[in-house]
């Protein structure tokens, strides 16, 4: 596991290695994703990614000049499902959105009000599952920075930044466990301050190092 200096963070080298790294488009539905399962090490019933909800998120990397940074969202604690958590922005698709890029440009704006010309898209990465039952393409892009944002407040109630280079340093993503459904599951967990990322988006955080920098 590799720890890697400021300079790697920058955008146009983080845009690179993402163009480098990662497959202009995304998986085929029916690839065996990486996911919670794998961490928990669970072994896939048979049908449980085919019966998955398909579902996208926009990893956004703010280009910011003094080192990149990722956009993440606090949900509203009114929310049906994952209340209160950390996520990025997206969701279900649709089908009118011709596949998980439009869904997660969609779903940015619909949530944070980002512009789709506020975003450049720079590749797939492999496919999430969710222990909820989610199959999850990542859209990872770049961002412009300082955009002004208005937030669904239904959705979300904060935007905020987490500099990249924390969440790519291997040192601080740690594995808890928690009971689910009268079972105890293993997740990721990253603390940024007050911050407590887990579950899927510290999933997907950690499958974005592993993809980019391990």
């Amino acid at each position: 596991m590799g720890i890697w200096g400021p300079e790697h963070f920058e955008p146009d080298v983080f845009a690179a290695r993402a163009r480098d790294r990662l497959p202009g488009k995304p998986s085929a539905p029916d690839e065996a994703p990486s996911g919670d399962h794998v961490i928990a090490r669970i072994k896939p019933e048979p049908g449980m990614f085919s019966a998955a909800k398909l579902a996208a998120v926009l990893v956004p990397v703010v280009a910011r000049a003094e080192g990149a940074t990722v956009l993440l969202t606090q949900r509203a604690d009114g929310m049906r499902n994952h209340s209160g958590q950390i996520a990025f922005p997206g969701g279900r698709i649709d089908p009118h959105d011709d596949g998980p890029l439009r869904a997660a440009l969609r779903e940015a704006f619909e949530e944070i009000g980002l512009p789709r010309q506020a975003v450049q898209p720079l590749g797939f990465m492999p496919p999430y599952f969710s222990i909820t039952g989610y199959h999850i393409t990542p859209v990872v892009a770049l961002v412009e920075p300082d955009m002004p944002f208005v937030l669904n407040a239904l959705e979300v109630t904060e935007a905020f930044e987490v500099p990249l280079g924390f969440l790519m340093n291997p040192l601080n993503h740690q594995v808890e466990a928690r009971e689910f459904n009268g079972a105890m599951r293993k997740y990721y967990a990253i603390t940024y301050g007050e911050r407590y990322i887990w579950g899927v988006t510290a999933g997907i955080i950690r499958l974005l190092y592993e993809r980019l920098y391990a």
